[in-house]
């Protein structure tokens, strides 16, 4: 089953590889080093969030307020284990605490997706794949970076907020509650920012917080109001 897992990973790893590379360019102008670049991706295997990350180091945020940050983003990540685990055979619980590590929205998406259950052998061969590909080319877009022109490296840090429009805009199209959460989000930063001189990484995760209860509170009392009716 390992290599049947390999096999439906390999679109991903495909996938990845630009992302990856994109990521190890960026993270080569924000300054990190090969070594900081590769091991974030390592241990991190979390797209959205490495790159918030990189967002929160160039601007000065502490260790805590990144951790913090992350952690909120990737809070779906346990959804995801705990759906996938209805459809995961009986293994050893070290096996499913060793793949859960490299359950991203893609992996999930592919294994939720086959028919039948899942074992812990096809979920080492679809992540194998796949993080691979992650890790590797993070660290092959670093080692580009490095022979680009100064000037294009410090110019690869106004990509960074494009990949974020990039991935806000298909969210937008589809759904109303991204665009407010996104709008009460960037309201809520600037007035924590502005009035009350909030640390950025504070007023980043604050913002956060806030805006999520609040966009889920008017959506559940939209839905009280529609069953009223």
């Amino acid at each position: 089953m390992f290599h049947h897992g390999v096999k439906s990973g390999v679109a991903i790893a495909i996938g990845y590889a630009p992302v990856a590379l994109t990521f190890g360019l960026l993270a080569k102008s924000t300054g990190l080093s090969i070594v900081e670049t590769t091991l974030m991706s390592m241990i991190v295997f979390a797209g959205a969030a490495q790159y918030i990350s990189l967002n929160l180091i160039s601007l000065g945020t502490g260790t805590f307020e990144i951790i913090v940050t992350t952690f909120i983003l990737n809070i779906r990540h346990f959804l995801m284990s705990a759906s996938l685990n209805e459809k995961a055979e009986r293994d050893a619980l070290w096996k499913k605490a060793l793949y859960a590590f490299g359950i991203t929205d893609e992996t999930f998406s592919v294994a939720a997706m086959k028919e039948g259950t899942v074992s812990a052998s096809y979920m080492f061969g679809l992540i194998f794949i796949s993080y691979s590909s992650w890790v590797v080319n993070s660290a092959i877009g670093h080692v580009v970076g490095a022979y680009l022109p100064e000037n294009v490296q410090l110019s690869l840090s106004v990509a960074l907020y494009a990949m974020f429009v990039g991935l806000l805009v298909p969210a937008v199209k589809t759904e109303r509650k991204a665009l407010w959460l996104a709008v009460c989000s960037g309201a809520i930063n600037c007035m924590l920012l502005l009035w009350l001189h909030v640390p950025k990484g504070w007023a980043i995760v604050i913002a956060t917080i806030m805006s999520s209860m609040f966009i889920q509170w008017i959506v559940e009392k939209g839905k009280e109001t529609t069953y009223a009716q």
